[in-house]
């Protein structure tokens, strides 16, 4: 099956750039371009693309177009996949992208552009109907949770960190039997001891579990209500 996609971004050689790295990948097709949300947005309804790409800042207020059309996305196109490509490792925004499920959302620093793979990755995960989110993403919620004296992170062992860290990036247990070279069995014992200590063992299908994990590890940078 071909992945229809569709580019946003402001930017023109970084649009030139990613609209080539996926014209040039295999099952995947570029349908249209778009360099402002308006744009993007006549281009979703003229094309009806399997996959959205965008950067999270376009004109015309240049702050969260990328995120405001992903929520959007969600009552007007539930079965397209967004991928949201940012400059900086914002939290934050991750979890605004997610505060509806992460289903189909992906977040992605435009750095990793560069590493093909890593973008046709997120572009085939939410296709299918999963997430994905940058690994330095994890990596930077999981440091700033861990230097609080009070923080359960503390409880985990290491092997359980480097499972939390890839539940987050939303992947299913085999991906990450395979990522850290463990059994499926023992990924589940992971999971479930992480589960009890962070008090998320209500979180079970893997859209569910990684906003439960993400959510945790920004804690305070969570808005009221939106658990």
């Amino acid at each position: 099956m071909i992945i229809r996609t569709v580019v946003a971004e402001d930017d023109y050689l970084v649009r030139e750039a990613v609209s080539r790295l996926l014209a040039d990948a295999p099952g995947i097709a570029l349908v249209a371009t778009a360099a402002d949300l308006g744009t993007l947005q006549a281009s979703v309804e003229e094309h009806r693309p399997d996959v959205v790409v965008t950067d999270i800042r376009m004109p015309p207020t240049g702050v969260d177009e990328g995120i405001r059309l992903a929520s959007a996305l969600r009552e007007s196109h539930p079965d397209i996949g967004v991928v949201v490509l940012s400059q900086h490792a914002e939290p934050e925004y991750v979890l605004e992208l997610l505060d509806q499920g992460s289903s189909r959302r992906a977040y992605l620093l435009k750095e990793r552009v560069h590493h093909r793979g890593q973008l046709l990755d997120a572009v085939r995960a939410v296709h299918e109907g999963g997430s994905y989110v940058d690994p330095k993403i994890v990596e930077v919620l999981i440091a700033g949770r861990s230097r609080s004296s009070s923080s359960p992170l503390r409880d985990l062992t290491s092997r359980e960190v480097e499972t939390l860290a890839e539940i987050a990036q939303g992947k299913s247990n085999d991906a990450i039997a395979a990522s850290l070279f463990l059994t499926k069995r023992a990924v589940e014992k992971h999971i479930n001891s992480i589960f009890m200590k962070l008090n998320l063992t209500e979180a079970h299908d893997v859209s569910r579990r990684v906003k439960a994990a993400l959510m945790f590890l920004a804690d305070k940078g969570m808005k009221p209500g939106s658990a």
